[in-house]
């Protein structure tokens, strides 16, 4: 902890908060805004005051040597044996995880940053009673570390007597112990930067990067970043994050589940934007399709790498049955993804990793990529990626149930410091315990009814608490759930989803509850 927290690091975080801290207040502020126009009965749409920018002829710049294969991405935290796995994975890139794989305990800050250190000068190893874990002899993922959202405040590293900003002190940490080692090393400093909302937040980060290479001695343009495309407002300025980016940009990512929170966010109010069960909105649906679509035809036009999404499947060592019946579901995602011209795509699990290298292989052969595909047949209106009611499906009390268990037994590992946790054999992070509350919240709020004309209401909702924590702690049996915090789970359950104020986040209403 002393080596990352040295005082020049811990400097170099400061002077990050101090230029840049004012600007990412602003922009919080922008959002309220936006989303209190929406609520008036606003709409989003593209903008007309950067008309000038989607037309203008410009591109990314070339990626580095080890970013132009991005076939298989593996995804996890930075916790230590998770981090020793995901490097042995056969991956081509690990997206290291300091956001919604991460409870921001400081403890879990701190020593994802130390694993990261270890990790890029390969002297991680991590000896327990069970076995010993260490790298093995074959070459190790391209590391692209993901920091926190720029919503996120970190209380345990105040600068002149305010909490620090999450994002900066995980991209400040990494970037001031690990630029310099990782350019020695044949690589560079590279970032997934997640949940923004508007090319003028993309344009901090850009800002960010000049600043911080400028301190550090390292050439402008090093950094390179990958944009997740999960808000419903940036879907609409995807051309304008690139072109904000311009120097350091790599890629768009199509995050699907919290693009899916962030629809249910963004129109909570909207009786004609509610959404059906989760599990009924499939990649497929017509505005799922349309957000797809438009950011790969996006990316390719301007030379940036579009990226798939999560594969949450997490194998089961016990049922073939289960196993058989997801696979075919992540092939059939897998080979989507590849047939319509994304560059690679995400995998929660090494055992998955062979399965998605073998999809993407068959189409792209000796190339690394599919930046040669354009898509110039692809046009996409404002009303394609609002067309939320032709997803069809139904609110059904399973449904229901499902999004109160998972949300309680998220929440309460969270709240212990796991921020990944398989659930029913799917990687669940904090993206998709969003859309659990966040539906809930939805569904009671517009009054929906269950097929059989039941009002889903807070009341039916505290009965179905009662009946899934019963069968959690049948599950886990008395031991496991008496050293559990199911109690603190519920609480922040219902703090998040059946108040009449929606949070806008379930992590910074939580975060007071977390060391």
């Amino acid at each position: 902890m002393t080596e990352i927290l040295s005082d020049e690091a811990v400097t170099f975080v400061a002077e990050l908060n101090r230029r840049f801290r004012g600007r990412r207040n602003e922009l919080l502020s922008a959002r309220k805004a936006r989303r209190e126009q929406i609520a008036a009965g606003g709409t989003l749409g593209f903008l007309d005051e950067t008309a000038d920018i989607r037309a203008a002829e410009w591109s990314a710049p070339e990626a580095p040597a080890d970013l132009r294969d991005r076939r298989v991405e593996i995804t996890g935290p930075t916790e230590r044996k998770m981090t020793i796995n995901a490097l042995n994975s056969g991956a081509k890139v690990w997206l290291a995880d300091l956001e919604d794989a991460n409870t921001p305990h400081w403890a879990n800050v701190v020593d994802g940053q130390q694993n990261l250190y270890d990790a890029i000068r390969r002297t991680i190893s991590l000896e327990t009673e069970q076995k010993k874990y260490e790298l093995g002899g074959g070459p190790c993922p391209t590391i692209v570390m993901r920091p926190r959202g720029w919503h996120l405040d970190e209380r345990h590293l105040p600068v002149d007597g305010e909490p620090a900003v999450g994002a900066l002190v995980d991209f400040g940490l990494y970037f001031f112990h690990n630029a310099a080692e990782l350019l020695e090393r044949g690589s560079g400093p590279y970032f997934y930067l997640p949940k923004m909302e508007s090319h003028k937040e993309a344009a901090l980060w850009n800002d960010v990067f000049d600043f911080a290479q400028d301190s550090l001695g390292i050439p402008r343009g090093t950094i390179r970043a990958t944009v997740l495309i999960e808000t419903i407002p940036a879907a609409f300025e995807m051309e304008e994050i690139l072109y904000a980016l311009r120097p350091h940009i790599s890629g768009l990512n199509a995050g699907r589940w919290d693009y899916l929170f962030s629809i249910i966010k963004y129109f909570r109010d909207n009786p004609n934007m509610i959404l059906p069960d989760r599990a009924a909105v499939t990649m497929t649906a017509p505005f799922m399709r349309a957000y797809t679509e438009l950011l790969v035809s996006t990316c390719h036009r301007r030379g940036a790498f579009a990226m798939g999404g999560m594969a949450a499947f997490i194998p089961s060592r016990r049922d073939p049955q289960v196993n058989e019946v997801a696979l075919a579901k992540v092939r059939e995602d897998k080979e989507r993804e590849a047939g319509d011209g994304f560059d690679g795509s995400w995998v929660a699990h090494p055992d998955l990793v062979p399965v998605c290298q073998e999809i993407f292989d068959r189409v792209l052969g000796d190339r690394p990529n599919q930046l040669g595909k354009q898509r110039p047949e692809v046009s996409v209106t404002a009303a394609d990626l609002l067309n939320v009611k032709a997803t069809g499906g139904a609110v059904t009390e399973a449904g229901l149930r499902n999004n109160v268990s998972v949300a309680l037994q998220y929440l309460e590992a969270w709240l212990r410091g796991n921020g990944a946790v398989a659930i029913n054999n799917l990687m669940e992070d904090a993206a998709t315990a969003e859309i659990s509350r966040s539906q809930v919240w939805q569904w009671i709020h517009n009054g929906v009814r269950l097929p059989d004309g039941t009002e889903i209401t807070a009341d039916l909702v505290g009965r179905i608490e009662d009946e899934e924590l019963v069968a959690i702690r049948k599950a886990v049996g008395d031991e496991v759930w008496a050293s559990s915090r199911f109690d603190d789970a519920r609480k922040l359950f219902e703090r998040v989803a059946l108040a009449d104020d929606f949070a806008d986040f379930l992590t910074t209403a939580a975060y007071d509850s977390i060391d």
